[in-house]
């Protein structure tokens, strides 16, 4: 179904992994002033495009030892990246490195939140990718849409939007993240 595209510099490359796991990022997108609303003891949860895991390990750690993490990326370097970090911890038994494909997330287990931090704007195809969503998250599951708005246009975010809702998801809120366009969204 989906995941990243073949477009020239469109995916982050696994180079410049350093600048999505720094200091600065975490000081202006708090992973866990982010997820606290979403995330609970227990749960299984979806990082698509978690890159080097500086989602996933903020994650690992809201999910407490009964919850699970499947980390996703179509980039083995960016999950080897994770892998390195989480190594000998336990948060190693709580996180699931999972390498998806071009097209394809390819994860079968019911999920109960999936973030999507800036990574749908590289996706080929986001009709795909929402009905895959669709079909692992828990009736009662949400998903954060987080895009970023020096990169994405309002209208291209809105036609974004519109896709999901199209799939059969709703708006439920707009929360704030800093440099960023987002949607809360839950299964119709």
């Amino acid at each position: 179904m989906v995941i990243m595209s073949n477009h020239k510099n469109r995916v982050c490359p696994v180079a410049r992994a350093g600048h999505l796991d720094s200091r600065v990022r975490r000081w202006l997108q708090n992973p866990r002033k982010i997820l606290k609303p979403y995330i609970q003891n227990g749960m299984t949860v979806l990082d698509v495009g978690c890159g080097p895991g500086f989602f996933s390990i903020a994650m690992a750690q809201k999910v407490g030892k009964t919850g699970r993490v499947i980390a996703s990326d179509v980039q083995e370097g960016m999950l080897q990246k994770l892998r390195d970090k989480i190594q000998g911890t336990e948060l190693e038994a709580r996180i699931t490195v999972h390498r998806a494909k071009e097209s394809k997330i390819g994860v079968t287990e019911t999920v109960d939140f999936v973030l999507a931090f800036y990574v749908v704007h590289e996706l080929s195809n986001h009709e795909n990718f929402f009905a895959e969503i669709k079909s692992i998250l828990r009736p009662d599951g949400r998903m954060l849409i987080v895009e970023p708005s020096f990169r994405v246009s309002r209208k291209d975010f809105a036609a974004t939007i519109q896709q999901a809702q199209d799939a059969g998801f709703i708006v439920v809120k707009r929360p704030k993240v800093l440099l960023s366009m987002t949607a809360l969204l839950s299964k119709g």
